[in-house]
């Protein structure tokens, strides 16, 4: 298809979708344009999510069916999804359509991927050297050692200091495409459950007058899942590896083993500043600036600002041969950067409509959520491709909503965690745990999927992936419901 034909096929779905908006805006609002932000999720159609639902069919079946075209054009599909729902979008509704578009990448897209690149750069410029042989119980214990950390310097930050490490240890070995699978499943999802430096949404709960230390309450809940997982995992390694040695296929190293040794360990002063500057934006009110129309917290904004300084301190202080030793490069971050930029974009209608609550196209999923099982599976199937963040405040409020109508946040929190704290940590968990089921579930699967493929490993697709998901997380998730909720 040429250029011209392109663009042909991208103005005719712009103006079928300018029209359809218009005329659901007409209906709605008697001819009006939308008067204000706060009632847009009361009068988006449902259909307003296709443009989400055609960037995750793109990501699931381009590099399928056309892996040439995604790899050099995947930032160009992000960006055509989010114009077919952007152009439409504010010709319809003006000003309050404008105003979502600029609150969700000032307020979450941009602090997001700050964040990301910060850890990203961060980890990428620590080097461990020495010999590391992938035999399954040296696997076993790097898994356990990125669980671990990951609730305290992130799974991003996890994710990026070990994955290097995990493939370097494995690069002799045949079958190891289930190491990386169980990695995203533990170091960059399931682990960062206990803190709310481990994942984005319960540092948003913590915004939320829900104690820094509380998540710890959930301990039950991930120890549960991370020893059936690194079971399940150490018997499959186990007869792989096996199966591997007995057909030749595993390449023993004859060369003198090495000590291990971590070179660039200087770059943990600017991980510490990192966690630091994310615990200060949820301790420290400074009052706010307007930008766009935006309320923006000045704490939040000096947060960014720290972390881009971290990130520029570990470039300018970090020798060039601790980044080549890692193999280091900028594509998986910017692959993530423009994906979300895109999903971001399009997922404005679903999100509107999920904080409209009952008067919301989404009323049957909100309607739906009473037990403690409902918030859990609830939350973790829309954060297994929402973005979990607002997903878990959406079901937080939900809850509060439910149960202390009409109270201060502060003290509705403290009473649901005080009477009904099984609902948030069914809200928690979902939120983190099923993270893992897809690659945009969090954005650290994306970037360990891409360093893997970087390394010459063929990964799974992105509904192939969700075969593994669904064969070992859901099963595991169904007995987590049971015993825990």
């Amino acid at each position: 298809m040429g250029k011209r034909s392109i663009l042909i096929l991208i103005g005719f779905l712009l103006l079928i979708a300018v029209l359809m908006f218009a005329s659901e805006t007409d209906v709605a609002q008697g001819g009006n344009h939308g008067n204000g932000h706060d009632n847009l999720g009361t009068l988006l159609p449902l259909w307003s999510v296709f443009p989400f639902v055609g960037i995750l069919l793109s990501i699931a079946l381009f590099p399928l069916v056309a892996p040439q075209f995604w790899h050099h054009h995947f930032g160009k599909v992000s960006a055509f999804w989010a114009t077919v729902f952007a152009v439409p979008f504010i010709f319809a509704y003006g000003s309050p359509a404008l105003y979502e578009i600029f609150h969700i990448y000032l307020i979450d897209y941009i602090p997001f991927i700050i964040l990301l690149w910060a850890l990203f750069t961060v980890a990428g410029g620590i080097l461990i050297e020495g010999t590391l042989k992938g035999k399954p119980i040296v696997n076993l214990l790097m898994l356990v050692i990125g669980t671990a950390i990951a609730s305290w310097i992130g799974t991003t930050g996890a994710s990026m200091l070990l994955i290097r490490p995990v493939l370097r240890a494995n690069a002799g070995r045949s079958s190891k495409m289930h190491i990386v699978i169980f990695f995203i499943f533990l170091v960059s999802n399931i682990g960062g459950s206990l803190t709310p430096l481990g994942d984005p949404p319960l540092f948003l709960g913590f915004l939320h007058s829900v104690p820094f230390f509380w998540t710890f309450n959930i301990f039950a809940e991930m120890a549960f899942v991370v020893f059936l997982l690194l079971a399940i995992f150490f018997l499959i390694d186990t007869i792989l590896y096996k199966k591997d040695q007995k057909a030749g296929l595993v390449q023993e190293d004859t060369t003198d083993t090495k000590p291990i040794r971590i070179r660039g360990l200087f770059n943990i002063v600017f991980l510490l500043g990192i966690i630091g500057g994310v615990l200060m934006s949820g301790l420290v009110k400074l009052g706010h600036v307007t930008v766009l129309g935006v309320h923006l917290e000045i704490q939040n904004i000096l947060r960014d600002l720290i972390l881009v300084g971290m990130g520029l301190l570990s470039i300018k202080t970090t020798a060039k041969s601790i980044r080549e030793g890692n193999e280091f490069t900028w594509f998986p971050i910017k692959e993530v950067a423009y994906l979300f930029a895109g999903i971001f974009m399009c997922i404005v209608p679903a999100l509107a409509m999920l904080k409209a609550g009952s008067h919301g196209h989404l009323a049957f999923i909100i309607e739906g959520v009473k037990k403690p099982w409902h918030y859990f599976w609830v939350t973790g199937f829309l954060s297994s491709f929402l973005d979990n963040a607002p997903t878990y405040l959406t079901f937080l409020n939900t809850a509060l909503g439910n149960f202390y109508a009409g109270l201060p946040e502060k003290e509705s929190v403290a009473r649901l965690i005080a009477e009904n704290s099984i609902y948030l940590k069914a809200i928690s968990t979902g939120a983190v745990f099923m993270g893992a089921n897809t690659y945009i579930g969090n954005a650290p699967n994306f970037m360990v999927r891409s360093i893997a493929e970087e390394t010459g490993l063929r990964m799974p697709s992105f509904f192939g992936y969700m075969i593994w998901s669904a064969g070992i997380l859901i099963p595991i998730f169904i007995l987590v419901t049971f015993v825990f909720f």
